[in-house]
């Protein structure tokens, strides 16, 4: 691939969202300005999100996280699956061909959500999620992965604060706990992620961000 795949993870309330975009903004205006971000000066800077990133992902998404499904419950293999559709089916489409003619792709969210979530959170089989994420990827892995940590309250309180909240964000306080020891093991173990304080103002947290990709960007030979 000739694009870099960049990815954002975290619990509720992180600010995934907010990062994203700035840093999308700061990265265009590095081009804008003249800066040598790229030997092409037509590089794109994508932004997209899982669940959601397509047309078929956006009716899963409303599925897994906001259709009223008068009271019945999905169930936990069931979320699985959906998720690892989605995943198959924005890879293909779209991660793929963006970095094949050169993107940088920002992604909210990607494979360490599901084992984060449905492997730590709902405590089903890792080594399945294992094998359903390679599955649905093909393969593909991230450049590198900003793991945006909050205190879970905190987190939870800026999502409630945003007005309504989905089926995720309304699981139990212990659930989220889970999730971000997952988040925790997963940055033992791959030195591709990159924990960032999120606790901290949006600016202060941006500044973190940019001073890493910065560094991956001389390393990539963006600059």
């Amino acid at each position: 691939m000739i694009g870099k795949f960049i990815v954002f993870e975290g619990v509720e309330g992180g600010g995934k969202t907010t990062q994203i975009q700035l840093l999308r903004n700061w990265l265009l205006e590095k081009l804008q300005s003249g800066q040598p971000l790229s030997k092409s000066p037509d590089l794109e800077v994508i932004i997209t999100r899982e669940p959601g990133g397509t047309k078929v992902g956006k009716t899963i998404r409303e599925l897994l996280l906001n259709a009223d499904l008068s009271g019945e419950q999905i169930q936990e293999r069931a979320e699985l699956l959906l998720y690892a559709a989605d995943r198959a089916q924005h890879i293909e489409t779209l991660v793929k061909p963006c970095l094949e003619r050169g993107a940088i792709v920002l992604c909210d969210r990607f494979i360490d959500s599901t084992i984060a979530y449905q492997g730590y959170g709902r405590g089903l089989d890792l080594a399945l999620i294992q094998q359903l994420n390679h599955i649905a990827t093909g393969g593909l892995k991230s450049d590198l992965t900003f793991w945006l940590d909050i205190d879970v309250e905190i987190g939870l309180t800026r999502a409630k604060n945003r007005g309504k909240i989905d089926r995720m964000e309304q699981a139990d306080i212990q659930f989220h706990q889970r999730v971000k020891k997952g988040y925790q093991e997963l940055a033992k173990n791959n030195p591709l992620i990159v924990q960032i304080d999120a606790n901290l103002t949006i600016e202060k947290v941006q500044q973190q961000i940019q001073e890493i990709i910065i560094q991956k960007l001389v390393k990539w030979k963006y600059i």
